[in-house]
Order: C-alpha cells, then sequence, then structure tokens
C-alpha cells in the first residue's frame, strides 16, 4: 500500500482523532493547584501523579511489536473516548488512589493512541511526511491550548465535582469518528510478510540513532515538561495570580504550540530536518530566560515564542523517526513514543522534588540551563541517522 500523495482528508480525521483525545488528556496540570489543596499534597507527590499518566507510554515500544497485527480503526475511535472519561471524572475522585486510577487510565487509552496513528499519517503523507506530522500535531497542540481553558470553565460553572459532563461531547465526538474513520485495513504495511520481523534485530540495528535521539529530547523535555506540568502552579504560587489567568498561560504557551507543530513539519520539508533542530535547540532556552526574567506584559509575549519553538521539534521528529527506512515503522514510533515517555517523566519528576528543594522558579531556570545540552546533540543524531541510510 504504497501512498505517493498527500490524502489531506484522511490526515485531518486521524488528526481530528488526536485533537479530542489530547483535549481530555492535558487537564491534569490546570487542576493542580485545586488537588494539591484538596489532597494536601506537595509538588513530588504531584509530580508522581504525572508519572502515572505517563508510565503505561513505557510500554509503547512493546505496542509496537505487534501493532501491525491488530485492527487500528477502534483504536482511533475509541480511545479518545476511553480517555474522555477518566479525564473528566478527575475532579470527582474521592481520594488519590481513584485519582491514579483514572490517570493511569487515561495513560493506557493515550499509549495504544499515539503508536499506530502516526504510522496512519506517514502512509497518507506520501513523500511529505513533514507537512502531514504537522496536520497531526496540529491536533494534538489544539487540543492542549484548549483542554486546560475548557476544565477551569467547567469547574468554575458545575464545581470540581461536576466535571463529569464534559464526557458528553467526547461521546457525540466518538460517534461521527465512527462515520468518518474509513473501514479499510490501516495496519497493512509494505511487507510480504509481517509475521518474520525480528523487533530485535530492528532495535540492535537503530540503537545508535535512538540513543542520539534519547539525549535530543531529554534536555529539551526538562523544559518543556516542567512548564507543561507546573506552569499554572508556578503562577498561582510564586507569581501570585489566580487559577484563571494560571490555565490562561498555560493556553498561551500552547497556542503557538499548535502554530509551531503546523509549520515545523513543513520547513523541515524544505531546509532540512536537523537544521530545524538545531534552530530550536539554540533559540529555546534564551525564550525561557526572557519568560522568567522580565515583567508581566513580556511574560505573556515570551510565552507565545516558547510555545511555539519547544512544540515545534515533535513533528519533525516523528518524521525523521518513520524515515529511517525500517520495515517495521509502528515499531520504530512506538520506540520514540517510549523514549518521550521516559525523558518526560524524568523530567517532571526532577521538577517536582527540585522544586519542593530549591522553589519553582529557581527549577524553570535549571531547566532553560540544562536545554543548551540539546544543541551539540543535534550534530550525533544527523551523524548516526546519515549512517543509518548509508
Amino acid at each position: 500500500m504504497k501512498k505517493t500523495t498527500f490524502n489531506r482528508s484522511k490526515i485531518i480525521t486521524i488528526s481530528s482523532a488526536h485533537f479530542v483525545h489530547d483535549v481530555y488528556s492535558s487537564f491534569l496540570a490546570p487542576l493542580l493547584p485545586l488537588l494539591l489543596k484538596k489532597y494536601g499534597i506537595n509538588l513530588a507527590v504531584a509530580s508522581w501523579l504525572s508519572l502515572i499518566q505517563r508510565i503505561p507510554s513505557l510500554f509503547s515500544i512493546v505496542l509496537g511489536t505487534f501493532a501491525h497485527k491488530i485492527p487500528w480503526r477502534p483504536i482511533i475511535i475509541l480511545a479518545p473516548l476511553v480517555t474522555a472519561i477518566s479525564g473528566s471524572l478527575l475532579g470527582a475522585a474521592p481520594n488519590i488512589l481513584l485519582l491514579g486510577i483514572l490517570l493511569f487510565t487515561i495513560g493506557i487509552s493515550s499509549a495504544v493512541f499515539h503508536v499506530p496513528a502516526p504510522v496512519m499519517i506517514k502512509i497518507f503523507s506520501g513523500n511529505r511526511a513533514g507537512k502531514g506530522m504537522s496536520f497531526y500535531m496540529l491536533g494534538g497542540e489544539s487540543a492542549r491550548m484548549l483542554g486546560p481553558l475548557l476544565i477551569v470553565s467547567a469547574v468554575s460553572w458545575w464545581g470540581l465535582e461536576g466535571t463529569w459532563r464534559l464526557a458528553i461531547p467526547a461521546l457525540v465526538a466518538t460517534i461521527i469518528l465512527l462515520f468518518t474513520v474509513e473501514k479499510i485495513p490501516y495496519e497493512t504495511i509494505d511487507t510480504k510478510d509481517i509475521t518474520k520481523l525480528k523487533w530485535k534485530d530492528t532495535l540492535n540495528k537503530y540503537s545508535g540513532f535512538f540513543i542520539a535521539l534519547t539525549i535530543y529530547m531529554l534536555f529539551r523535555s526538562v523544559m518543556r515538561a516542567t512548564l507543561s506540568t507546573f506552569l499554572p502552579t508556578y503562577m498561582v504560587g510564586p507569581k501570585g495570580s489566580t487559577l484563571l489567568y494560571g490555565a490562561f498561560s498555560l493556553s498561551v504557551l500552547q497556542a503557538t504550540a499548535v502554530l509551531g507543530t503546523f509549520v515545523s513539519g513543513s520547513i523541515s520539508d524544505r531546509i532540512g530536518r536537523f537544521n530545524t533542530l538545531l534552530i530550536l535547540a539554540i533559540v529555546s532556552p534564551f525564550f525561557m530566560f526572557l519568560f522568567l526574567w522580565s515583567g508581566p506584559a513580556f511574560q505573556i509575549i515570551s510565552l507565545l515564542a516558547l510555545g511555539f519553538v519547544l512544540a515545534a521539534s515533535t513533528p519533525v521528529l516523528l518524521a525523521l523517526v518513520q524515515e529511517q527506512g525500517s520495515n517495521q515503522p509502528a515499531l520504530m514510533n512506538g520506540t520514540f513514543t517510549t523514549i518521550n515517555f521516559i525523558s518526560g517523566a524524568l523530567s517532571v519528576l526532577a521538577a517536582g522534588y527540585i522544586g519542593d528543594a530549591i522553589g519553582l522558579a529557581k527549577t524553570f531556570q535549571v531547566s532553560g540551563y540544562l536545554a543548551f545540552i540539546a544543541i551539540p546533540s543535534v550534530f550525533l543524531l544527523k551523524r548516526k541517522s546519515l549512517s543509518q541510510r548509508q
């Protein structure tokens, strides 16, 4: 099923499913200031809550090994609904144990969804994978922009325990997806006998590439994970802002993340994947320090710039992973998702514990300094990637 044309309608359908899913998976961060008070927990415990949601992504590499043997259409349709129901119930959880179960459920559906979806995008993008991944990430980043405002608004309307009502629109969206996601075998890839593919050989072959990719993602994710998880808490706590303003700040960050993900893939199609990644690695920490060291007005401006550059690397990396030439694209994407989990989880945990020790303001500064290490890692990633294609 070799595709050479850019199938816009099918790509938009998958991106729409991505949007529905990620709206509800983005609820934890804006709710954290309220959950800290409700359960009487500190930042370290809060970081573990974020980790619980991410843990299932650790097994994305396992999902990728047999992803081509299962139907993908039900996953694309049902995973957003599972996430929506669980996310809508976060505020109503009577104790932290049930809250953890809900977060873990979100993590499972997220891991299952995010393994096949980018592979489908690559199939339908032809030779314009960067553009296709930008469309895909447009759905996710738009969701993370609107999600915080949606959940905070729901709390103001119905209270923390009344946010379950948000699951109703997701049910409607699921019915729409049922009729728009076509009944075709998305899992069919250009391979004669999928049962003979050896996942160990694939991982060994691309181990150098994935190690370099891990270094790049880890030191960029320190800054992004810290902001995406603790920005509302930082604005409400050290900055003394309201909960609504904290959620607004996170939405501002995500607003330009939408633009960044939408244009970066197409830009990398033109100027090259590695040139794009290098530019993003250089400018990101500077915008972080502009945010930390400027007044209220420039903070919003810097958040706009910061959101653009932090999110822009994801579609470029997704395209790069899919272009390595492997005959197991789902396994490659599952490995990428696992790396993304590990880097994000370590970053959130570190931010939580360091935040308790030295304060969130200094923790944000540390993340900015660490982001500079991503610059030399681009050259290592380029060398490892090119060596695999020779």
